[in-house]
């Protein structure tokens, strides 16, 4: 599902109606409705509430009349008040103010502080809040009136349902300008936008439904402009293969992993465990000759494979060839490979000669921190590199601030620079490809923050890109399953006591509960 700029939506919005021939009333009939099909979803008691609907002077207001419009004919009590003069009111918002004049509903203008201060006690004895004031008109920050309105209904602490965008929010940005509504759900219309999926933001957005207002989907999909995608679960249904009955383990992709220093073999173990938990058919762990057998006595279902090593005890540039030589289909480097500088040289070749798919993963970007540019991809050789923020600021020569400001930005400006996939993980992390296409994941939560989740994701990327042969279709799958696992284990352990080996026993029931088969019971 594609997020939309407020260019696109406007021109979304003109396609359907000049080219498909739906009227721009017909549309905002539909907002209005899939507003209340939402809010009667998510309240219980929503027949027996009271309601207040804050509507402008422009759509989105015309959205909020429909609403209450509906509400009342569903015999919910709902009250109107208007930001500004009922003059002020034009096109199809005008009609639709209209009706509710024709339907005995009163419209409470309120012109000024005087007048919001006059009635907000009748709107503080609402159960529930419809904000329907500017939707994605909002340029810069607000200011005056509906600076105080938006403050005010933030300190009331009742439920609120925002239109498309909370006021306050700009639709261009994941910046807070300003004052802005602290939303408990926002119904989005059609597509959603940047501030309700990247952060500081969506935490004013609350639950996301995104309302189907009748814009065909193909206008959607061929929108000129960046191309940004949610990862949906519908989507990321139609990446995830089935299995033939007669399949083998030869079927599935042979991975090789190179990872591991002394005191960091937990970090190949659990690449190697997100490899195998992500149907990989043969799984080989490369790693410094001395920490194979400790590596070797943590997982029965991979191979090990030794290597020269340095005084350090981690991979030396001797043991390139031997890799190269190597009968792999996609290769991962980096989760605990330290950063000797013979190690960094070994990196620095194998991204060079390696003639098969590469992860690059923790050390194996930060020995390309001294010299990014040499970190790019090969005609023939899909690269893919999935940094943290730490990693990404390196690589950039930035900071780490710098990064998060923007991280959509940094993403897509490295991909296509360096031709290469970027998985940049984190809250809502971002993938981007060399082509300038990229994705926003919204699985996954704050427990994830943890030690060894970004190693399990490095060996998922592989198995997954083994089995796809699709470097976007791999990120995608994976960092969608990685979060999933994230949510279900969260549920059973909490965020706080969450570790990567939980993350990785749930890989399963996420992919179980993607493909709509029943998980096993977690107390079983």
């Amino acid at each position: 599902m594609r997020v939309l700029t407020t260019e696109q939506m406007r021109e979304a919005d003109r396609r359907t109606i000049e080219d498909i021939g739906l009227p721009s009333i017909v549309l905002m009939e539909n907002a209005g409705r899939q507003t209340v099909a939402a809010m009667e979803a998510a309240f219980d008691a929503l027949a027996t509430s009271r309601v207040a609907v804050l509507c402008g002077r422009g759509n989105n207001g015309g959205d909020g009349f429909v609403v209450a419009r509906t509400l009342a004919q569903r015999g919910v009590e709902a009250m109107v008040f208007l930001l500004g003069s009922v003059a002020e009111v034009q096109n199809d918002a005008r009609i639709n103010l209209e009706v509710l004049g024709r339907i005995g509903m009163t419209v409470i203008e309120i012109t000024n502080a005087q007048e919001w201060e006059l009635h907000f006690t009748e709107v503080s004895e609402c159960d529930v809040i419809v904000d329907a004031l500017l939707g994605t008109g909002l340029r810069g920050r607000l200011t005056g009136l509906f600076e105080t309105v938006v403050a005010d209904i933030n300190e009331l602490g009742v439920p609120v349902v925002a239109i498309d965008l909370p006021t306050g929010l700009s639709a261009d940005t994941a910046e807070l300008p300003g004052e802005a509504i602290e939303a408990t759900m926002t119904v989005t219309l059609a597509a959603p936008k940047i501030p309700l999926v990247f952060p500081p933001a969506d935490s004013r957005a609350g639950d996301l439904v995104i309302a189907d207002i009748g814009i065909p989907a193909p206008i959607l999909d061929e929108l000129e402009g960046p191309h940004l995608e949610l990862l949906t679960r519908e989507r990321m249904q139609g990446i995830l293969p089935t299995r033939a009955a007669e399949s083998h383990k030869g079927d599935f992709g042979r991975v090789l992993i190179i990872a591991g220093s002394l005191g960091r073999t937990g970090a190949a173990h659990l690449a190697a465990l997100g490899a195998l938990r992500s149907g990989a058919g043969l799984v080989t762990v490369a790693t410094p000759r001395s920490c194979l057998p400790i590596l070797a006595s943590m997982g029965a279902e991979y191979m090990t494979l030794p290597l020269d090593e340095t005084p350090a005890g981690t991979v030396d540039f001797a043991a390139l060839e031997r890799i190269l030589e190597f009968n792999a289909d996609v290769m991962a480097c980096g989760p605990g490979l330290g950063q000797d500088p013979g190690t960094s040289a070994f990196v620095h070749g194998l991204l060079e000669r390696c003639g098969v798919p590469l992860v690059l993963d923790a050390d194996a970007l930060n020995a390309f921190a001294s010299e990014p540019e040499r970190l790019a991809g090969r005609d023939g050789v899909d690269v893919i590199i999935t940094p943290h923020p730490g990693e990404m600021a390196r690589l950039i020569n930035g900071t780490v601030e710098a990064v998060q400001h923007d991280r959509l930005a940094h993403a897509r400006e490295f991909a296509t620079a360096h031709r290469v996939h970027v998985v940049l993980k984190g809250h809502r992390t971002v993938i981007a490809g060399p082509d300038g296409r990229s994705f926003v994941n919204l699985t996954g939560n704050a427990g994830m923050a943890t030690g060894g989740t970004g190693d399990l994701l490095t060996g998922m990327i592989a198995a997954w890109f083994a089995q796809l042969l699709d470097a976007e279709a791999a990120s995608k799958l994976s960092v969608y399953l990685h979060g999933a696992a994230g949510d279900l284990a969260a549920a059973d352990e909490g965020q706080i006591a969450l570790t990567a080996s939980d993350v990785a026993s749930r890989l399963g029931d996420a992919m179980l509960d993607l493909s709509g088969r029943a998980r096993r019971d977690a107390s079983d």
